[in-house]
């Protein structure tokens, strides 16, 4: 007898869990189908975060957050300094804001926002974004001029892509920023940032 077409849906429907060592902080997060990766921590969010620096006291900022991994990290990283998770998917936000609750992070918040609208005048010492392969280069330029804008004298944008995105990014970055650093390329993934000049 075939399994019931109801059945099977709710046996899907049904959240996942990972639990997660993430370089140097053990994390769990409750996931579902229809967000990124929602089986494991993605490579290229690892790689990001093997190569990310986040001070005590940092204020930052995680764009396209997801359910939540590297804005949490962030925001164990940062102790005292106020994390912004931003996606503009509201089952992402909502699987956010139960893994900040998960993981006792007091910290971090988790905003619906498309790209940086969600916010007004505030400043961060760094914005970190996990870019999908195929966000367009009109929304890439956005979220570069929108991150330049929002960032303190000396923060940094940092961001993992696609290999096939390196060169737009060496191009976009230096456009915008006036430099452009490659942190880490690794086999599929490469690991970008630029920093906004001191006043």
């Amino acid at each position: 007898m075939c399994p019931s077409p109801i059945a099977e849906a709710q046996k899907i429907r049904q959240p996942l869990s990972i639990e997660a060592s993430l370089n140097g902080e053990n994390l769990v997060f409750e996931t579902s189908f229809g967000v990124f990766s929602p089986k494991e921590i993605d490579e290229g969010t690892r790689l990001l975060l093997h190569y990310l620096e986040v001070e005590p006291g940092f204020d930052c900022l995680d764009l396209g957050c997801g359910y939540g991994p590297i804005g949490i990290w962030m925001a164990r990283k940062s102790k005292t300094g106020k994390v912004l998770m931003f996606d503009k998917d509201f089952v992402a936000i909502e699987l956010a804001k139960s893994n900040i609750k998960k993981n006792r992070v007091e910290n971090a918040e988790a905003r619906l926002s498309n790209g940086l609208s969600a916010l007004n005048d505030e400043k961060f010492d760094l914005i970190v974004s996990n870019i999908p392969a195929k966000v367009g280069n009109e929304m890439l330029y956005l979220f570069l001029y929108d991150a330049f804008h929002h960032l303190k004298p000396g923060g940094k944008f940092v961001v993992v892509t696609v290999n096939g995105l390196r060169q737009f990014c060496k191009r976009t970055f230096n456009e915008v920023f006036g430099n452009y650093k490659k942190v880490k390329q690794g086999k599929t993934y490469t690991v970008s940032s630029a920093t906004k000049a001191d006043d």
